[in-house]
C-alpha cells in the first residue's frame, strides 16, 4: 500500500508539471504574437503621421504658391519619431523612415516646385512657406 501512495504522488507531480509546461508554452506564444502585432501597429502609426505631415506641408505650399509671390505663411506640423531623413527634390518631398521591418522611403508629390531644407527629428516643426516667382521656399 505504501508504494501505491508514492506512485499517486509522483503521478500528480508529473501531471502538474505537464499542465504548467502547457500554460507556459501557450503564454509564450500569446506574448510573441502581441509583440509582433504591436510592432506592426506602431509602424502603421508612424507612416500615417508622416503622411499627414507631408500632405499638410504640400497643401500649404500649393496654397501659398497659387496666392502669388508676396504670400507667406507659417505652419506647425508634427514630425513622428523614426524619420531619418527629409529631402526636397524639385516637386517631391522624400522621407526616409525607420520601421521595425527596416528603412522605408516614401515620396510625396507636389503640384508646385518646392525648395528648402528640412531637418529630421521627432517633434513639432514650425515651418515658414514663402512664395517666390516660380517655386515655394520652405524654411
Amino acid at each position: 500500500m505504501k508504494g501505491f501512495r508514492k506512485n499517486k504522488r509522483a503521478q500528480a507531480g508529473v501531471e502538474y508539471m505537464i499542465i504548467v509546461g502547457f500554460i507556459t508554452f501557450a503564454l509564450t506564444i500569446v506574448l510573441g504574437l502581441a509583440v509582433f502585432y504591436s510592432g506592426q501597429i506602431k509602424d502603421r502609426i508612424k507612416l500615417n503621421q508622416m503622411e499627414n505631415f507631408a500632405i499638410q506641408l504640400i497643401n500649404s505650399a500649393e496654397s501659398v504658391f497659387f496666392a502669388g509671390e508676396p504670400s507667406k505663411t507659417t505652419i506647425r506640423l508634427h514630425l513622428p519619431e523614426g524619420v531619418k531623413n527629409l529631402e526636397i527634390n524639385s516637386s517631391y518631398l522624400i522621407a526616409t523612415i525607420q520601421l521595425s521591418s527596416g528603412e522605408n522611403v516614401r515620396a510625396y508629390k507636389s503640384r508646385v516646385p518646392i525648395k528648402g531644407n528640412l531637418t529630421s527629428g521627432e517633434g513639432i516643426r514650425k515651418l515658414t512657406l514663402e512664395a517666390k516667382e516660380d517655386f515655394v521656399l520652405i524654411k
